[in-house]
């Protein structure tokens, strides 16, 4: 299958800022520029991989609920988002994409109110532990297994970059102090700026969650655990084993916590003990863009310079973003094209 959008030959003439080069604004500036040959789209960032949040990312397709995000919309958000990685994930590109198929288990202390999560026929496999599966972990009383995906953001932002600029979009290395200063040069701006949102889009509704993991060399870890409550699990994957983690609101620490430190390899070490034989390789700190539900919406236009921009906000996905990035980009794609169709009524796009 070819994943790389062919470069139109006619002119681009409606000018599109994406903000914020994680997974989210990545995914965001592919879909627009692939599927809006009319954009010249342009991606702007104070940072890139390996210095993104999402660099960091255990990304493993699992989704929480949000508590104000129809339940269907969730569904699509999920399913793009599992297809698409699914199709590179069972492509050549799959290696230098750093995507692949990644079976395990999620485990709970007591059972869910809802033992079937909203994605669970999504997934390849789902069905409940047995009790003897469950002897596995004494302190849980209920388990899932399934088989998902595992996207490796260290490999995944650098093939999305490539592919990006095979469709004719630019890159742009730049710090941006609001989304306003942007408006006299472009005609829409797409903001993907994750906590960056706090300041660029004024949103007081973002807020740091801090997430440290433990990546550590355990060859023999082939499956996933997952404890329910999302601060402990073990994801094996293509170089190493990731080790989580924390879930740690208002906390704006980048360094790493030896206590945090302490804290995972104990837990982790109850849910697999041969993880106490484990080679540490290294930790790793980033802020999930924690928001009471993602952002995905048009906003009234602003204005700066004496011109004015349509704006699109693709932000806000906490712990989710590598899970729904693609489908939340494919939302925020369709935004894009509405407000080219208010700027070019006649235009057939």
């Amino acid at each position: 299958m070819e994943f790389y959008a062919e470069q139109k030959s006619s002119g681009r003439g409606v000018k599109v800022a994406v903000v914020g080069a994680g997974v989210v604004g990545f995914s965001t500036a592919v879909c627009v520029a692939e599927n809006l040959p009319s954009c010249s789209v342009t991606l702007l960032s104070d940072r890139f991989s390996p210095d993104t949040t999402s660099d960091g990312a255990a990304g493993i397709i699992i989704a929480q609920e949000f508590p104000d995000i129809p339940l269907e919309r969730q569904r699509r958000w999920f399913r793009d988002g599992f297809d698409h990685l699914l199709a590179i994930a069972q492509s050549q590109h799959a290696p230098e994409a750093g995507v692949l198929l990644s079976s395990g288990c999620q485990i709970f202390r007591e059972p869910p109110a809802n033992k079937r999560p909203y994605w669970w026929d999504i997934v390849f496999g789902f069905r409940f532990l047995s009790e003897r599966e469950l002897r596995r972990f004494p302190e849980h009383t209920f388990g899932q297994t399934f088989t998902s995906i595992k996207c490796e953001c260290a490999s995944y932002l650098p093939w999305l970059h490539r592919r990006f600029t095979k469709a004719g979009g630019k890159v742009e290395q730049k710090k941006l102090s609001s989304l306003e200063e942007l408006s006299p040069y472009y005609d829409i701006i797409v903001n993907c700026s994750g906590l960056g949102s706090k300041e660029l889009a004024g949103d007081d509704g973002v807020y740091p969650v801090r997430g440290q993991i433990v990546k550590v060399d355990a060859p023999w870890l082939q499956h996933f655990i997952r404890d329910s409550d999302g601060t402990s699990y073990i994801y094996p994957g293509s170089r190493y084993v990731t080790l989580g983690g924390t879930r740690q609101e208002g906390d704006w620490r980048m360094g790493a916590d030896a206590g945090d430190t302490e804290g995972i390899l104990e837990r982790c070490a109850r849910l697999e003990p041969s993880v106490r034989r484990a080679r540490v390789l290294g930790q790793w700190v980033g802020l999930r863009p924690g928001r009471r539900n993602p952002r995905v919406e048009r906003e009234v236009t602003r204005s700066g310079g004496g011109r004015g921009a349509h704006v699109v906000h693709n932000y806000g996905h906490g712990g989710n973003g590598v899970t729904l990035a693609w489908g939340t980009a494919l939302d925020a794609t369709s935004l894009v094209r509405s407000c080219l169709q208010e700027m070019h009524p006649q235009a057939k796009l």
